[in-house]
């Protein structure tokens, strides 16, 4: 399935201190690195539409994030810290670090974007610009939180209720899952490529939804607490950050994201794009000319 989806890439499992971490790696190029994180319920493999053409100018990572895809997925704790970002974060600097890249390019969606906004806070010498994709920070998304969002968004709070509830709901309607959420946007299920569809599917399993859950669960409890901290003790994002959004999205709708991540980071740019929430399949060609116009 690498080859099919991203044709001259190789696959990798990386021995991480926290876990193994599953990779795709373009070819070895005299440039920068770019690392792209996925968001939930997906995989790298979201990034099909884009990591090819990315591959064309610099390195190209792609991984499973923690307790995602053919990544590992290490027993939680009553406080969800091994699915904080905070260790989600560690796990990539590790990944990179091992293929040879300690400074790179960052690029998020979703909760990979989450990721993506701790690693640039607990790790600032490791990135040199990060994008995110589709989401306003953790912090101001709970803060904000009305009907609307409450709404649209409502696997944000019943993914979080205790163990094994959510998990035990899922497993009894597994099938339902993946189409009823992912094809809830604006474009239904017709960006995601059968390729694509089948990974999402393989790898939605079980033990996936458990650490998808403890993933949200670390969101809205131990991930707080860390934001709270950065904010009193004026914790930034200090590397240029670039935040895209789909104009037919829950985050147009409910937020405004070039004002909340200006908050929380010192130089910020960024638009809607003419798309839902799964920017990288439904406007790839749009995505990569910005991440280009960005990183150059």
């Amino acid at each position: 399935m690498t080859a099919l989806l991203f044709p001259g890439f190789a696959s990798r499992l990386v021995h991480a201190s926290g876990c193994d971490i599953h990779a795709v790696v373009g070819p070895q190029r005299d440039a920068p690195a770019v690392l792209l994180l996925h968001g939930y319920p997906q995989t790298h493999a979201i990034w099909h539409k884009v990591a090819p053409r990315l591959a064309a100018r610099w390195n190209v990572v792609a991984c499973d994030l923690r307790g995602y895809g053919d990544s590992g997925k290490p027993p939680s704790t009553p406080d969800h810290a091994p699915y904080s970002k905070r260790a989600m974060a560690a796990d990539q600097v590790e990944v990179m670090r091992a293929l040879g890249h300690e400074r790179f390019l960052l690029v998020g969606h979703d909760r990979g974007g989450r990721v993506a906004h701790r690693l640039c806070v607990d790790h600032p010498d490791a990135v040199m610009k990060m994008a995110v994709l589709d989401i306003a920070p953790t912090l101001a998304m709970y803060e904000q939180t009305d009907e609307a969002f409450a709404r649209a968004y409502w696997h944000w709070f019943f993914l979080i209720q205790p163990a094994p509830l959510p998990e035990t709901m899922i497993a009894s309607g597994i099938d339902l899952i993946l189409p009823a959420k992912m094809g809830s946007g604006s474009a239904g299920l017709s960006p995601f490529a059968p390729e694509a569809w089948a990974e999402y599917e393989r790898c939605f399993t079980p033990g996936m939804v458990h650490a998808s859950c403890e993933d949200y669960r670390a969101a809205a409890s131990i991930d707080l607490e860390h934001d709270r901290a950065d904010r009193a003790a004026g914790r930034r994002v200090r590397s240029p950050l670039l935040a895209l959004w789909g104009a037919r999205g829950v985050v147009e709708r409910c937020f405004e994201p070039l004002d909340e991540w200006r908050r929380v980071a010192d130089d910020v740019r960024g638009r809607a794009l003419p798309a839902g929430h799964y920017l990288p399949e439904e406007v790839p060609d749009l995505v990569v000319e910005e991440l280009e116009r960005f990183f150059e």
